[in-house]
């Protein structure tokens, strides 16, 4: 007898485990969106509108047996959810992957592909006419979002402002040292240990001059600002308390095979979880791998055998335009740099657009 399995969330971690797990059982996807969107090629899509078809595709392509439901998640149980529209979905297993929200634009605001890509254009169009721009935050959305920029646009005045005192502080030296000497090489100007005061006047990505005071005292003169900080996990569904009980965060706490404690047939990925590591769509990716396998496993009547480890160093692609970056990988006695080469080819040139192509198939 076939056993549903339902995924909450069609962003990376969700979709990849609900194609792998199409042809062993009765497939479920939820998710309010009318497209999977590659918010890893979001910012380019920003900069270069040829980019901004490419970085959404329909679910229609995803799945050749399963089910793609366009609606949202309103509370979830041991036995399945229940949708914003009123309706019961019953679960043999459980997949929770609805992630995280960013500022736009490094993730779209619309759940409408036709809408997003309207708020990119008209975004691009206020960008274009910006002769100097901010952007709060100088983490990696930051750092690739000023790359993209000075990639069309090498004249404008790019400033990158941050808190803290150092560059992805949780990586090597030697990676800070050449992010630091490709951002000089590009003019892009960064302010470390500083914050604003308050928050422009001007709506973010809405072009207009503008003054803001740092917390210093000092003064910044820009024509449009974006912000590149602050994640929130997607999990208000929980919060009733139904199937399990969030960390301070919002996150939900699980064990090596991402199983929750109470209830293995209930499985968390990507940024939803509470695990300590880098939030990345190559991390949703891993976790869905495992996820796919256990719940694989237990239709056979198995027990679930795939334990997830997460890297005991972080490691991260930081691509800066189509031709520059830095990166970290793991290595055989701890992380080592990777080439500007090595990030160009494996994530610069298409930002996983082919990846992607290929799990939806339309490549």
């Amino acid at each position: 007898m076939s056993r549903t399995v339902v995924v909450v969330g069609g962003g990376y971690g969700g979709s990849a485990v609900a194609k792998a797990l199409d042809a062993e059982a009765d497939v479920v996807l939820i998710d309010p969106r009318d497209a999977f969107v590659n918010s890893a090629a979001s910012l380019r899509a920003l900069a270069r509108p040829d980019w901004a078809d490419a970085i959404f595709f329909g679910y229609e392509t995803l799945l050749a047996r399963g089910e793609v439901v366009r609606d949202r998640v309103v509370s979830a149980d041991p036995g399945g959810v229940t949708l914003a529209s009123g309706r019961r979905i019953g679960a043999d297993y459980l997949v929770l992957a609805t992630g995280s929200s960013y500022a736009y634009p490094a993730k779209p605001v619309s759940d409408s592909r036709a809408e997003a890509l309207d708020q990119l254009r008209a975004t691009h169009e206020e960008l274009a006419g910006a002769d100097r721009v901010l952007i709060t935050g100088a983490g990696p959305v930051g750092l690739e979002l000023a790359g993209e920029i000075k990639e069309v646009w090498p004249e404008k005045q790019v400033t990158l402002i941050d808190p803290a005192d150092r560059l992805v502080p949780a990586l090597l030296p030697e990676l800070r040292e050449e992010l630091h000497r490709q951002l000089d090489a590009l003019g892009v100007t960064v302010r470390l240990g500083a914050r604003l005061a308050a928050d422009p006047a001007v709506a973010p990505g809405r072009a207009g001059a503008f003054t803001v005071a740092l917390e210093s005292g000092e003064e910044l003169t820009a024509d449009l600002w974006f912000r590149a900080h602050g994640v929130r996990i997607n999990s208000d569904y929980l919060a009733d308390g139904r199937l399990v009980e969030r960390t301070a965060q919002g996150q939900v706490r699980v064990g090596d095979t991402l199983a929750l404690d109470a209830h293995p047939h209930v499985y968390a990925l990507g940024d939803l979880t509470a695990i300590e590591e880098p939030k990345m769509a190559g991390v949703a990716l891993q976790h869905a791998e495992v996820v796919a396998r256990n719940i694989a496993a237990q239709l056979r009547g198995e027990p679930a055998g795939a334990h997830y480890r997460p890297s005991a160093h972080p490691f991260m692609l930081v691509p800066l335009g189509p031709r520059g970056g830095v990166g970290q990988l793991p290595g055989p006695d701890g992380p080592v740099l990777a080439a500007t080469e090595t990030v160009v080819e494996h994530k610069g040139t298409d930002l996983f657009t082919g990846r992607f192509a290929e799990l939806f198939n339309t490549a």
